[in-house]
C-alpha cells in the first residue's frame, strides 16, 4: 500500500467548494459563436481566432467559462478543460472566479499526469489569494502534485498549510496523514486519518492508509480489521459503479 496516491485532485464539483451555479446550459446567450467553428460542448468559449484584443472582456461571462471547464472535467475531457479554465481566468474580473479557475486547471493537468503544469496552476491560484475559501483546496492539491513530482518535503508543508487554512477540510487531513506516514510518523498520521473520518471522509483509501499506519505501530489486529473494511467498501463502490453504468 506504500505506493498508494494520497487522493485524486479536488475540483469545484467536489469537496471544498461551494456550488453557486444554477445549471449547465449548452446554449447561453452571452456569446454568439458559430457552433460549426468550435467544439459544440464548448460553444460559449471564444474561438481561437477571437483573442482578448478582439473580444471585449465585458462580452464574456467568465463564470460560464468556468462552468464549461468543470463540465469537461466531469466527463474526463481534461485537455479541453484546461483551455476553458485558462480562458475563464483570463476574462474573470474578480479574484474568486480567477482563483477557482486556476485551481481547477491544476486539477485537470494533474489528471493528465502533467504535474509541473499542475504545480504552476496551483501556485498561480495561491498568488491570487492565499487565504480565500478556495486556498485550502489549492494547497492540498499543490501538495499532491509536488509529491508526484518527487518533492515530498514541500508536499508536507503545503498539506499542513491546507489544514491550517481550513481545519474542517477532510481531504486536507487525509493528505497530511499520508505524507506524515510516508515520513515514518505513523502515530501522527493516524490522528490525521481519524480527523478526516470524523469530518465525513470515510472511504477505502483512508481506511487502507490508517491500517498501514496501525501496522507500523504494531497494532496488527486493528490494522487487519480496517483493511478488511476497506476492501468491502472498495468492492461496494465498484459494484455501484457497474450498476450506474448499466
Amino acid at each position: 500500500m506504500s505506493d498508494e496516491e494520497p487522493s485524486d485532485h479536488e475540483f469545484s464539483g467536489g469537496q471544498g467548494f461551494d456550488d453557486p451555479y444554477e445549471g449547465f446550459d449548452l446554449d447561453p446567450p452571452e456569446l454568439d459563436v458559430d457552433p460549426g467553428m468550435v467544439d459544440p460542448v464548448d460553444s460559449r468559449v471564444v474561438a481561437d481566432t477571437l483573442d482578448r484584443r478582439q473580444v471585449p472582456t465585458e462580452a464574456v461571462d467568465a463564470e460560464e467559462l468556468l462552468e464549461v471547464g468543470i463540465e469537461y472535467m466531469r466527463i474526463k475531457r481534461f485537455e479541453q478543460a484546461t483551455d476553458a479554465l485558462e480562458r475563464a481566468a483570463q476574462f474573470a474580473d474578480g479574484d474568486g472566479i480567477t482563483q477557482e479557475a486556476w485551481t481547477n486547471k491544476g486539477a485537470a493537468h494533474a489528471e493528465m499526469g502533467e504535474f509541473q503544469a499542475a504545480i504552476d496552476a496551483y501556485r498561480e491560484a495561491l498568488r491570487v489569494d492565499s487565504d480565500s475559501e478556495h486556498a485550502a483546496s489549492a494547497e492540498t492539491n499543490l501538495a499532491y502534485a509536488l509529491w508526484q513530482d518527487g518533492q515530498s518535503e514541500q508536499a508536507l508543508e503545503h498539506a499542513e498549510r491546507a489544514v491550517e487554512l481550513d481545519p474542517r477540510f477532510p481531504q486536507g487531513w487525509y493528505n497530511r496523514g499520508f505524507f506524515l506516514l510516508e515520513r515514518g510518523l505513523a502515530e501522527d498520521a493516524v490522528s490525521c486519518f481519524d480527523n478526516a473520518v470524523r469530518l465525513g471522509y470515510r472511504n477505502a483509501d483512508v481506511l487502507e492508509e490508517k491500517a498501514r499506519a496501525l501496522e507500523e505501530l504494531g497494532e496488527d489486529e486493528r490494522a487487519e480489521e480496517l483493511a478488511e473494511e476497506a476492501e468491502e467498501l472498495r468492492g461496494a463502490a465498484e459494484e455501484q459503479l457497474v450498476e450506474d453504468r448499466g
